[in-house]
């Protein structure tokens, strides 16, 4: 069965908008559908940069957004020409331009404005991901200015550049097929940074608050100047799925993305796709059978969630989504709350690549506004399957082995099945199925 990879962006030259699209680019995500999907956006005033360059002398993938020279946003025809000059003084290839000032010269947008150009793709997956890296953005930005989020206009989240960066990472990643995520500490740098409010700390406020939200980890260097920026950020916080490494793992392809500016140490981000090392898409199953027939010890999670304003048929609702999507198990139990309430704890067991979807899932069809998780390991009998035939028709069943002997489960949807085209009654087939399976492994 094919292992489940996964995306490790290795920020040790910190993170930006233009270096994770170079990456993904370089690990062979389509630049020509990428250009198709950003024409469908109807934003112009820009060209892109596609090229190659060397950092330190490593090989890396140039890739940038060059703003036309009569203004960001207005509508005309751009040239996605490949021999512009980087000519831009700024750390990963944008300056930051926090301005809440009504400049008529450039496009001021707000999230609601990047909401309605999102709308435009095609896509939902593409959508719903750069949705997200715009509200961290959009959040940190709100919080450190003290405005309230619809009442921000700023160039971070309004910006060509950005939303150019921003949708293409969402549509790299959709493209190569990535699930699982994981991110490094992002190096930045030490400093100030100037920016049309005057002079900003190294990190921005707006980067410091998307790590502070996302909980990044910084490690600061000694290298002046910014290198993680706030879409940077977003990138990282919207994207990881996982909290660690695995223990032991292979590397499928390694891509490398460009920054701008020159340190001592290459200026670049390092993408690899990883393949998990003995760790095995389940595919919804919960079961795992080992090698030599022993029994077989599992690690997984559990999420649990108290609901007592949610209705029944949301509840059924949601139950059905959490298996289509792969949990291994999920249950209600009846609890009691606080002004002694009657309610239901919701308990979800699902492996630990599945925990993002899982939880958004609840998020979605629920009303709770937390969730509970914590790590479990079970003791999974060796099992497989057989097929009994009876006169009237084919059933399945599950074996399992257990202290030398074997156990016959007949499966529910065979049993049901017989039952709805015979009119026999649920045990009667049941025990039919389970007698003849019995059989057939004694005359084998």
């Amino acid at each position: 069965m094919e292992r489940e990879k996964i995306l490790y962006l290795e920020c040790y030259s910190g993170i930006s908008g233009d270096m994770t699209v170079g990456a993904l680019l370089d690990l062979g995500a389509s630049r020509e559908k990428l250009e198709q999907t950003l024409e469908k956006l109807g934003v112009e005033g820009y060209h892109l940069h596609f090229g190659r360059t060397q950092k330190c002398g490593i090989d890396a993938y140039d890739f940038d957004v060059h703003l036309d020279s009569d203004g960001e946003g207005h509508e005309h025809e751009h040239d996605h020409s490949h021999d512009h000059d980087h000519s831009h003084d700024h750390d990963h290839g944008h300056d930051h331009d926090h301005s809440h000032a009504h400049d008529h010269s450039h496009v001021h947008r707000n999230i609601h404005d990047i909401n309605r150009i999102l709308d435009r793709l095609e896509d939902e997956d593409v959508g719903r991901m750069a949705r997200e890296m715009f509200r961290l953005v959009a959040e940190a930005e709100s919080k450190a200015h003290g405005l309230p989020i619809d009442q921000v206009h700023f160039h971070e989240v309004g910006a060509v550049d950005s939303i150019v960066d921003i949708v293409s990472t969402a549509f790299c990643i959709h493209d190569l097929g990535i699930r699982r995520v994981a991110v490094s500490a992002l190096s930045e740098g030490r400093g100030y940074v100037r920016c049309q409010h005057g002079v900003m700390p190294v990190p921005v406020p707006a980067t410091a608050g998307i790590a502070a939200a996302c909980g990044l980890e910084l490690r600061l260097t000694d290298n002046e100047g910014e290198m993680v920026t706030p879409t940077g950020a977003a990138i990282a916080g919207a994207l990881r799925t996982e909290r660690e490494l695995p223990e032991h793992y292979t590397i499928e392809k390694i891509g490398v993305g460009a920054g701008t500016k020159d340190f001592k140490n290459a200026n670049i981000l390092r993408a690899m796709i990883l393949i998990p090392a003995g760790e095995e898409e389940s595919e919804g199953r919960d079961v795992r059978v080992t090698a030599g027939g022993e029994t077989g010890e599992e690690r997984f999670w559990v999420l649990e969630t108290n609901v007592d304003d949610c209705s029944g048929e949301a509840l059924g609702f949601l139950m059905e989504c959490l298996m289509e999507e792969g949990a291994s198990d999920a249950w209600f139990t009846p609890a009691y709350m606080k002004k002694c309430r009657p309610a239901c704890t919701l308990h979800v067991l699902c492996r630990e690549n599945l925990l993002s979807e899982m939880e958004a899932l609840i998020f979605a069809h629920t009303t709770t506004i937390g969730i509970r998780r914590y790590p479990v390991e079970r003791t999974v009998l060796k099992r497989r399957e057989m097929t009994v035939s009876l006169p009237f028709g084919e059933a399945k069943v599950k074996v399992c082995e257990y202290g030398g002997g074997e156990r016959f489960y007949p499966e529910y949807e065979s049993v049901r099945a017989i039952c709805r085209e015979t009119g026999r009654g649920f045990s009667e087939v049941y025990h039919l199925i389970k007698c003849e399976a019995e059989r057939s492994c004694l005359l084998n």
